[in-house]
């Protein structure tokens, strides 16, 4: 008898599992199917993107997560719980804002606390609490961390010259780049070790999580972990260059295929295990949770809460295709404005430079000399509106375009309403780079996440989507100063926001 009133118990709470999973599969697969477009995106960014290869096997392991709690899992009853769809409502916000922006990173997480807020609005806030670090550990899904490469690249140039001249090696250094007898040698994106600290920070809060429970020991093993990816990273580079002084350039880039593809992180994670493995103190067997402690009682109606979740997550791109405002008509092309002491000129670049800006409508360039004979490249990108694919800030966009001959260097000086940046091509030869970017009415600026916010501002509110790029740049040569040069040529130019206005709006 007592046997016959467990298995209908345990047959009540797995038919109570069976409605709540249920609705919350459908919701899962709305989300999925209904932004398809960027969790193809985001995968794509998996599979091509070798800084990302890590993120193949988030999924897996959020799922390896989820199975370790299974067995406190069922002792819980969930419970639909209407508070989380504000979680739900907060992603939603979050991938509009993302597609209003073009800011890819947004969306894809907007695409993870939506999946979150449907777990805590459809099994309610014990199993959530039950569930939190897989939940929290789902993020690394998301490719983010561009941002760091090209700090990373300047600290790895810089861990680089001290191992050198540690090593009695003479070499100088330029932004990015390192000159020694042997050879000219660029600290690339892909040497900046970005793609360590990233897949580093993502296994390093799982091995937080799995074997450490006391908080001391996991802010430890992390920064531990962080700062040895970054100053192994340099080592790489700077043996790379070693290599290179006492053989050959060949031999060098031989030696860096092996180490950075198949030795290098396979070493830093051994050696981090082996560092804190005596200090582990989470047992094998240990329960995640305490069921008991978590158990919830009462809840709202399975069926309300999966129609509102159904609402908010339709609700997000109806609202941002209804607001968002058309591209108005732009002139033929921009008007290259005629400069005060300025005149047109032919001659050739050292090397051929052109910025990318790919989907502009328009791009304008021109070549000016004055009197002395200082030389200045003036380049005006405009757009009707901006779109995925078609940005006036984003990915390869800009004055150096990665595909091309010319490469970040360093940052450089510009007036505080501009992006200052110093790029160098084959020769190698050097440029200096100002950047106005200006949308709509909004006052010219430099920075990038200025340019997002007033995209969103205008496709959210319907405003003025128009958009210009105005890049003002010298070549470095022998005896000339190119900030003196720019700072001269943008005198004259006068108001930028004039003729940004006069290359969207005159006719």
């Amino acid at each position: 008898m007592i046997g016959r009133v467990l298995s209908i118990k345990r047959e009540v709470e797995l038919a109570g599992w069976h409605g709540h999973l249920t609705a919350l599969g459908i919701i899962a697969f709305t989300i999925l199917a209904l932004f398809h477009r960027d969790v193809l995106g985001m995968m794509a960014i998996w599979w091509n993107a070798s800084t990302y290869g890590h993120c193949l096997f988030i999924p897996i392991l959020v799922a390896w997560l989820v199975q370790q709690r299974l067995p406190g899992l069922r002792q819980m009853t969930p419970a639909a719980w209407a508070p989380g769809l504000l979680w739900l409502g907060l992603g939603a916000f979050a991938w509009m804002l993302g597609a209003a922006a073009g800011v890819a990173v947004f969306r894809h997480g907007a695409l993870i606390l939506m999946l979150q807020g449907s777990v805590i609005a459809l099994l309610g806030p014990a199993v959530a609490r039950a569930l939190l670090f897989p939940l929290f550990y789902a993020f690394f899904m998301v490719p983010f961390g561009e941002e760091i490469v090209a700090p990373l690249q300047l600290v790895t140039a810089h861990i680089s010259m001290i191992l050198l001249h540690l090593t009695g090696i003479p070499a100088q250094m330029q932004g990015i780049f390192i000159t020694t007898p042997n050879g000219y040698f660029e600290v690339a994106e892909a040497c900046s070790g970005a793609k360590f600290v990233i897949a580093m920070t993502a296994y390093g809060l799982l091995v937080c999580n799995v074997c450490f429970t006391r908080w001391t020991r996991r802010v430890a093993f992390m920064a531990g972990a962080l700062c040895l990816s970054i100053l192994a990273n340099g080592v790489r580079a700077f043996a790379t260059i070693f290599v290179a002084e006492v053989t050959t350039i060949d031999a060098a880039a031989g030696f860096d295929h092996v180490v950075y593809g198949w030795v290098f992180f396979a070493i830093i994670m051994t050696l981090v295990m082996a560092t804190a493995w005596p200090f582990f103190d989470r047992k094998p067997g240990d329960p995640w949770f305490d069921p008991e402690r978590l158990r919830q009682r009462g809840g709202s109606a399975t069926a309300h809460v999966a129609g509102a979740a159904l609402a908010i997550i339709v609700a997000a791109p109806l609202w941002l295709a209804a607001s968002a405002a058309a591209g108005q008509p732009l002139p033929r092309a921009p008007v290259m404005p005629d400069v005060k002491g300025w005149m047109r000129s032919d001659d050739a670049p050292l090397h051929p430079w052109r910025p990318r800006f790919d989907g502009a409508d328009y791009l304008g360039m021109a070549r000016y000399r004055n009197a002395t004979g200082e030389v200045v490249d003036l380049a005006i990108a405009t757009f009707d509106r901006q779109d995925e694919g078609r940005e006036l800030v984003g990915f390869a966009q800009g004055a150096a375009d990665p595909d091309g001959d010319w490469t970040w260097s360093q940052p450089a000086p510009a007036p505080a309403d501009a992006r200052g940046e110093q790029i160098t091509g084959p020769g190698p030869v050097i440029r200096h780079v100002v950047s106005f970017y200006v949308v709509g009415t909004a006052h010219p600026t430099g920075s990038g996440h200025l340019v997002k916010l007033e995209t969103m501002r205008a496709r959210l509110l319907g405003g003025d989507q128009r958009a210009a790029a105005i890049l003002v740049s010298v070549e470095e040569r022998d005896g000339r100063s190119s900030d003196a040069t720019i700072s001269a040529f943008l005198h004259d130019l006068g108001d930028v926001k004039d003729l940004a206005d006069r290359s969207l709006r005159s006719r």
